[in-house]
Parts: structure tokens; C-alpha cells; sequence
């Protein structure tokens, strides 16, 4: 007789707990944005379904399509002593707000002597797979992580979805989270986090250990590797899978201390690699580690241009496990 299926979790579950949880526990937190109260649907994936009901319109609060509007209501809470947490539904809807989210959020504390804080979560969702075309998946982390004042952090598991987003409405500056599309529905965890769970800001997770190499990675990313780690080790090879959790600022130490015992680095996120959160990464192992290091330091990211329309395009746009496999083994090779 089978034994019965364990139970499963997807992040867009952990993020929908993790928003009810800090509702639940703080009432200055609020949600805002496009279509989140549940006489829109809750949000347009869902995230915050069943907590306008729960918890109120005043306090789930869907807006007009006005992201520049978004983000400076979302400031203008938290100098008033909340906790706004504003979705901006696209990333690359991020551009219209560009203006609010760098010249004021990111640097109110620095303008102000320390005097004012932004205590501010900006949640978006992107992430190719779906057809959605150049308009609606790149990944543009980069940018904000180039901006002193915020912090930048992306989950790939259930329980770091959690511990992340409470985490961050938690913290006094502000938080942008990137959250991937095509992994809301992924069935992973077999429970959810109770509301205890925190993911600390700035810290790795060592998902896999190695030897042979070390691959630093992030959201999406870090599914595939994962999976072609699992793929090298059974052709003898031992991959370290480091997922970065948060992009800005990113931890520096976990990384230098599994590249030193590795000798070998590769990077692979989704974004182009061209001007990429890599080549941060690759410059800073390159000048602690340059002695140590048993090959250049390699970076695996998406083309440099739009993101296509067309399925077949889309597919060879961004890494896989199967580029990402053959990567390593060239790397060890």
C-alpha cells in the first residue's frame, strides 16, 4: 500500500500567511496597491487574497493604477508611524515610481541626519516563462541594489518567502522584494512557517554543500541549480549552492569562505548578464581571492535584450539546469 502524500506548500501560500501573520500581530502595517482587496481578486496572483475581509479595506487597500501614487502614499504612512507594505504588481512597472522609490524612500533617513526612518516593504513579482514579452519580466535588481538606502531580496523556498517578507516589514528602512512569477504555485515545503519564522536580512543560505564548486545564485536561479547540482553529483561532481536570499547588501562573507574551499565560482541569475549583481560579485572574489582561485570567476545570465515574446525564444533567453550543468562541468573540466 502507498504510503499517502505529504502535504505541500507554495510560496504565494507563505506569502499570503506572512502578510496575514504581521497584520495580525502589528496594526500600523497596511497593504496597498493594485487590485489587492478581495473585491479585486485579492491581488493579481492572489497574494493577498481573504485579507481585505480579514482585516479591513482601510487596512487592504487597492489603488488606481498610479505607481508613482503607490509609493508616495506608502512614504507618506510611514513618517506617519506605519508599516506599509506597497505591491507595484509588475517590476517593470518599478520605472513609473523610479523617482519616489530612489530620491525619496532610499535616502529620507540619509537627508535627515538619521532623524526619519522609511519603514516601507515594496513588494513586485517578474519572471519569464509565461509569454508575457519585454514589458513585464525583466529582472532589474541591479538598479536598485547600485542605491544606497534600501535593501534588495529575493526567495526560493516557501520558508524564505516567509521569513524574508516578516523580516523585512520588521525592518526600519526600506525593503524591496522580488518575488518570481513562475514559482508562486510550486509545491515545495510540506508545511508552512509558524509566525515565529525570520529569514535575518543580508545572510546566505548554503542550500547544498561541495567541493568541486561553488555557484552563487537567487530566486528562480536557485531552483535550477539546485536541480543541476543534483545532476553534477551524479557524475562525481560537488557543487556548493550558495542562494543569496537577499541581493543588497549581499553576504560577503558566506561566499568568500565557500570559494576559498572550492577554488571556483559561478554566478547565475536571471537578469542580463551584461552590468549584472554577477559582476559585483565576480569583482569583489576576484580582488579578496585572486590567488586562490583555480579559474576565472564565471558568470551565466540572460541575454542582453528584451525579454522575447515568442516561446522558443523566451526559453533560451535565461540559464537553465541543463546550461547551468554544463557550465559546472566545463568549470571542473
Amino acid at each position: 500500500m502507498n504510503a499517502p502524500a505529504k502535504p505541500t506548500v507554495t510560496i504565494l501560500a507563505a506569502l499570503n500567511k506572512a502578510l496575514s501573520d504581521a497584520c495580525s500581530e502589528d496594526e500600523k502595517v497596511i497593504l496597498l496597491g493594485e487590485d489587492l482587496a478581495d473585491p479585486e481578486g485579492g491581488g493579481i496572483v492572489g497574494v493577498t487574497r481573504g485579507l481585505s475581509s480579514k482585516f479591513g479595506d482601510d487596512r487592504v487597500r487597492s489603488t488606481p493604477i498610479a505607481e508613482q501614487a503607490i509609493m508616495g502614499a506608502a512614504i507618506g504612512a510611514s513618517l506617519a508611524g506605519y508599516k506599509p507594505v506597497a505591491e507595484i504588481m509588475l517590476m517593470n512597472f518599478t520605472t513609473v515610481a523610479m523617482d519616489m522609490i530612489v530620491n525619496h524612500a532610499a535616502k529620507l533617513r540619509f537627508m535627515s541626519g538619521g532623524q526619519t526612518h522609511v519603514p516601507i516593504v515594496i513588494r513586485t513579482m517578474t519572471g519569464l516563462g509565461y509569454g508575457s514579452g519585454g514589458q513585464h519580466c525583466d529582472y532589474l535588481e541591479a538598479w536598485f541594489a547600485h542605491v544606497a538606502g534600501i535593501k534588495v531580496v529575493a526567495a526560493s523556498t516557501p520558508e524564505d518567502a516567509y521569513g524574508l517578507l516578516r523580516s523585512a516589514i520588521e525592518d526600519p528602512d526600506p525593503v524591496l522584494i522580488i518575488e518570481n512569477l513562475p514559482t508562486y504555485y510550486t509545491p515545495m515545503s510540506h508545511e508552512l512557517p509558524d509566525s515565529s519564522h525570520r529569514v535575518p536580512l543580508g545572510k546566505a543560505a548554503i542550500q547544498r554543500e561541495g567541493s568541486d564548486i561553488t555557484v552563487v545564485t537567487y530566486a528562480r536561479m536557485a531552483n535550477e541549480t539546485r536541480n543541476a547540482a543534483a545532476k553534477a553529483a551524479e557524475a562525481g561532481v560537488s557543487v556548493e549552492v550558495i542562494d543569496l536570499r537577499t541581493i543588497a547588501p549581499w553576504d560577503r562573507e558566506t561566499v568568500l569562505a565557500s570559494v576559498r574551499k572550492t577554488g571556483r565560482l559561478l554566478i547565475v541569475h536571471e537578469a542580463v548578464r551584461e552590468h549584472g549583481v554577477g559582476a559585483e560579485i565576480a569583482a569583489v572574489v576576484n580582488e579578496e581571492l585572486f590567488g586562490e582561485l583555480k579559474m576565472p570567476v564565471r558568470r551565466l545570465g540572460g541575454a542582453f535584450a528584451p525579454v522575447p515574446y515568442s516561446k522558443p525564444l523566451e526559453d533560451a533567453f535565461a540559464p537553465n539546469a541543463a546550461r547551468i550543468l554544463e557550465c559546472i562541468t566545463q568549470c571542473v573540466n
